[in-house]
């Protein structure tokens, strides 16, 4: 008899990158982990290491790695010195981490022709990602034609919603003939770390109002109402919203005239501006929370500066998600800084006790890799640090649609995008 197949082979394709993990959905298990670096220079890098018992550790390997094709081929080489290989019988599908998909994809898809147009359509919108993540699945594509290639969106989670939330106060025919509104980003964080949270809880998703703070150099939080997103911080694209690494976040927008009128700035020296020199770097020149707090604590007014400012637009959004849920059972930070920076969590909830939050000063230092809760016993809203898992998200999806799929016997393996 044929095994079943188990395993899914996660790629999260950038423009000069390739993230990868090898997961057995068996046990939900990694079997291997790994990055492709600097990819289409001489000084390209691959990281590779097997989880499984086998012929070694850790290995790196450096020197030229011309484009995408040839990154994927040198990680199926070793995957394959596993053991592992992309032609096991096992590998059941491959996931992609696709950036953008609009209001026409809600859930997994099983990619096709007319899939991967509707990727290219939402370049405009997402031009830095989705044609990263394109180049990553056509070339999975060409090494596995066979096997069923799931794109799982960013914005998937969001598309849940209500108008109200999602729409700008713009022009309604400008808006829909530039599919100008709010789609939200770091959805697949969002919905792992939500349902994980009510889990902490003891409750099912469905009965659970969630705030999700999603702190890394990219930073977003969501409102998630019965386990459905109701309002998220970025969106047209991952410029709004919190004070970010690199990223302004919120802005008044005549800002951009301005420096358009008075500064003589370019449409494309703004784009800059805006997303790769303002946020934490703009204010104080580092974008490393780690190394802010360091100045912070030396007395560094910039730093100071930074962190205020930073940490005044999480209490926004918290008292403005606080309004939109009307009960709020949980706060769940995650990502880098909300599940590492101790400093930025009792700073967010400070203030914020008639609202029901509170951090426990020895449960908050407390460094864990499991959810924890770091509100005091009897707290009205439980605030709790609940690492992301957005590879085993991407995994668990993909899984879930081939496994649907094969039971329907349906010949056509994906999921509608009408």
């Amino acid at each position: 008899m044929t095994p079943r197949a188990t395993r899914v082979l996660v790629l999260n394709s950038g423009s000069s990158s390739v993230k990868y993990q090898l997961l057995d959905m068996a046990d939900s298990s990694r079997l291997a982990v790994g990055l492709v670096e600097r990819i289409g220079e001489e000084s390209s890098r691959l990281v590779h290491t097997p989880l499984v018992s086998g012929p070694g550790g850790k290995r790196e390997r450096t020197g030229g790695i011309a484009d995408h094709t040839a990154a994927l081929e040198a990680v199926a080489a070793e995957l394959a010195h596993d053991g592992l290989g992309l032609d096991s019988p096992e590998l059941a599908a491959i996931g992609h981490r696709v950036v953008h998909g609009g209001l026409k994809f809600s859930a997994p898809t099983v990619v096709d022709d007319a899939v991967l147009a509707e990727i290219e359509r939402l370049v405009p919108v997402a031009p830095l990602h989705n044609p990263a993540n394109l180049t990553g699945i056509r070339t999975a594509q060409r090494l596995r034609p066979d096997l069923p290639q799931v794109a799982v969106f960013d914005t998937a989670f969001h598309t849940t919603m209500p108008e109200h939330a999602a729409r700008y106060a713009i022009d309604t025919a400008t808006a829909d003939a530039h599919r100008i509104r709010r789609y939200g980003f770091h959805g697949t964080s969002h919905a792992y770390v939500s349902r994980r949270t009510a889990e902490l809880l003891g409750k099912d998703p469905s009965e659970v109002n969630v705030i999700v703070l999603h702190l890394g150099n990219g930073a977003s939080a969501s409102a998630v109402e019965g386990g459905r997103c109701v309002d998220t911080s970025m969106g047209l694209t991952p410029l709004e919203g919190l004070v970010m690494g690199t990223r302004s976040g919120d802005i008044d927008p005549a800002v951009t005239f301005h420096l358009k009128r008075v500064a003589g700035m370019s449409v494309d020296e703004i784009d800059e501006l805006l997303n790769k020199k303002s946020g934490l770097v703009g204010l104080c020149g580092d974008n490393d929370m780690r190394e802010i707090r360091r100045r912070v604590e030396e007395g560094d007014e910039r730093a100071r500066l930074a962190f205020d400012v930073y940490i005044h637009r999480l209490k926004k959004y918290i008292g403005a998600y606080t309004a939109v849920l009307g009960r709020v059972d949980a706060v769940a930070f995650t990502a880098g800084v909300g599940e590492n920076a101790a400093a930025v969590r009792e700073a967010a909830v400070a203030g914020l006790e008639n609202l029901g939050l509170a951090v426990d000063a020895e449960r908050n230092t407390v460094r864990s890799d499991e959810p924890r809760v770091i509100s005091p016993d009897g707290a009205r809203v439980v605030v709790a640090v609940v690492p992301t898992d957005e590879e085993l998200e991407i995994a668990r999806q993909t899984f879930a649609l081939v496994e649907r799929t094969d039971d329907d016997a349906s010949p056509a393996l994906r999921t509608s995008i009408a």
